[in-house]
């Protein structure tokens, strides 16, 4: 079903943006702005996804 593969196509984007903010957090004088503006598109993912998944129900 499209709506299936759009999921774990973002929970893919997911997870590299999750990766990216636990390599920005690590570094020494990480980049707040970059943090931030991550954390936001990650969010905005999760909402995304967890919208779909109240569609399949």
């Amino acid at each position: 079903m499209a709506i299936e593969s759009r999921i774990r196509e973002l929970g893919s984007r997911h997870e590299v943006l999750d990766r990216k903010i636990q390599e920005e957090t690590s570094r020494p004088g990480s980049d707040g702005t970059a943090l931030r503006d991550l954390k936001r598109q990650k969010l905005r993912l999760k909402e995304e996804i967890e919208g779909l998944r109240a569609r399949l129900h």
